[in-house]
């Protein structure tokens, strides 16, 4: 899609709410899941993935077998990810002064255990006007220490949020001066104010012309990024949840709010072409076309998204426990976030004591309740677990990928060293960790072939395809291919065959794996007990087949 034809088709979109007809939704019903039929990645270079039976071989023998590894192994598509800026803004340490964005940022960076940073900012905060980008500070620092450190970069730009409101909206003034501005009122379960919220008009041509501006500038400069690893979509509502919780939403009817958000979210897939996108999964209680948007964004490749755990309802973990293999989750759970021990609740209160008025509507009623002495505050059940180390144990069950640690450092890092188990459990079974199990030799066309068991230790399908490749040590013999989208499976093992060439018996050969996203393709580190080579690749010496204890087929 175009930007011109965007552009035309937000005029329409505009108009949309007078001309359609109520009753003629085009939205996607409720469903298991479980079995639903999203559609499957085309997969090139196939490798044969078996059956092997005994028929085909002339002699084999088993010659290499791993075991899981216990480290922690840092790969894209998996890992545990360390906020520089969220909702409210960015590490309290920083918002009272006590250190700078930089040292925030260069200290969460550090922890041995993260993964991925992560920006959560307003739309503001990074577009100046029509074809200016005018990125925050926090930009340059996350990207800088994610060089540095060797991580990946996620982030989420949020149309709307309350946590700014009444003073201003997540979208910038020169936005703001051309969209109409709707009244949706604050009578609300989830928000206590005495003012209401304004939300704008999504469908407006000048709100579709500066989305469509805020795209095309933020594709052209991360868009193939080596560092960037995923994008939340731009959704409707408070913090781009696809919600304004219990609060109707600014349009006149269910189809203009669909129509919108169903072509806004086509033009982000179009337009971030390398870029994994991420879908939340919120369901549809704002009535703006959630499950249409989740269905197209699954079907075109995109992962998904969770901002609550434990608190989620049961139609989230369906979805996001029955999604499709090859399809990653992005989770985090927003209780009892700061990490706080009770032992330095009141160095947390004194922090947001002395937040500057101007700073005091980044911090949400619930915030301050984290600081108070009994945090962490314990979920029933017969451990009496604190919360945090529920939520990541609960992660885990739900076979998620990214797991959520938010801003504060060194509560985090605290927590860490009194509450180990989730976290260490996760840095063991997060997301995929794959190694190549058991490897056979066959004498097979009058040649040999390998056949190699790839397991899966992690709690999630591979996100995306898997290739995997032999070569030898000086680079003159390259073959491989690649396994079905997502696999091998969560807990499965996958067989795979490669025909060596003649002549290559007794040599040392290097087995090496890359996932590939979007077409793009980066390398993937074993995650064995055997010793890895600094590329994460392994080395192993083919049997020479005139072996005497080669085996002979039964």
């Amino acid at each position: 899609m175009r930007r011109r034809d965007f552009l035309k088709t937000g005029a329409i979109v505009a108009g949309a709410g007078s001309l359609a007809p109520r009753q003629m939704f085009a939205d996607v019903p409720d469903h298991l899941w479980e079995g639903y039929n999203f559609g499957c990645p085309t997969v090139s270079n196939r490798l044969d993935q078996g059956p092997f039976g005994i028929a085909q071989d002339e002699g084999w023998f088993t010659i290499f077998v791993t075991q899981p590894s216990r480290n922690h192994i840092r790969n894209f598509g998996t890992g545990l990810v360390g906020y520089t800026w969220e909702e409210n803004g960015p590490a309290l340490s920083v918002q009272c002064g006590k250190e700078t964005l930089e040292q925030a940022v260069e200290k969460m960076a550090a922890l041995p255990f993260v993964d991925v940073l992560y920006i959560r900012c307003d739309w503001r905060d990074v577009h100046a006007g029509p074809g200016k980008l005018q990125l925050s500070p926090v930009w340059d620092a996350t990207f800088d220490a994610a060089k540095r450190h060797n991580l990946g970069v996620g982030f989420r730009i949020q149309l709307s949020s309350p946590n700014i409101q009444p003073k201003k909206l997540a979208m910038p003034d020169f936005v703001r001066e051309k969209v109409p501005i709707v009244n949706i009122g604050h009578r609300s379960k989830e928000h206590h104010t005495s003012f209401d919220f304004y939300e704008p008009r999504y469908d407006h041509p000048e709100f579709q012309k500066a989305f469509a501006d805020l795209n095309e500038l933020l594709a052209a400069r991360f868009d193939g990024n080596p560092n960037l690893e995923f994008m939340d979509l731009m959704m409707y509502g408070f913090w781009g949840e696809g919600h304004t919780n219990d609060i109707p939403n600014p349009f006149p009817d269910y189809l203009t709010a669909e129509n919108t958000f169903v072509h806004m979210t086509q033009f982000q897939l179009e337009i971030w072409k390398k870029t994994p996108l991420a879908v939340n999964t919120q369901p549809d209680i704002s009535n703006v076309g959630n499950r249409q948007v989740q269905d197209m964004a699954v079907r075109a490749g995109c992962w998904l998204r969770s901002d609550s755990l434990i608190m989620d309802e049961p139609i989230q973990i369906e979805e996001l426990s029955h999604r499709p293999p090859w399809c990653a989750i992005v989770m985090e759970d927003g209780e009892n976030r700061h990490y706080v021990l009770p032992e330095f609740a009141a160095e947390e209160k004194d922090c947001l004591s002395r937040l500057p008025d101007s700073m005091l509507t980044f911090v949400g009623p619930d915030d301050e309740a984290q600081a108070n002495d009994d945090y962490p505050h314990k979920i029933g059940g017969p451990l009496d677990l604190p919360y945090r180390e529920c939520a990541g144990f609960h992660a885990l069950d739900i076979g998620t990928n990214y797991f959520a640690l938010w801003t504060e450092a060194d509560n985090v890092r605290r927590y860490y060293e009194k509450y180990p188990d989730s976290l260490q459990a996760m840095e063991r079974r997060l997301g995929y960790r794959v190694r190549p199990s058991l490897i056979w030799q066959r004498k097979r066309y009058d040649t040999m072939e390998l056949i190699v068991g790839i397991a899966n230790d992690g709690v999630a399908g591979v996100p995306g395809v898997l290739g995997i490749y032999a070569e030898t040590l000086d680079g003159t013999v390259k073959i491989g291919g690649n396994l079905d989208a997502g696999q091998p499976y969560a807990g499965h093992l996958r067989q795979c065959s490669l025909i060596l060439p003649k002549g290559m018996d007794g040599k040392q050969i290097k087995l090496r794996a890359e996932l590939e996203v979007k077409g793009v393709r980066r390398p993937v580190r074993w995650a064995c007990h055997e010793p890895t080579n600094s590329d994460g690749s392994l080395t192993i010496r083919l049997k020479n087949g005139s072996d005497p204890d080669w085996k002979k087929g039964v």
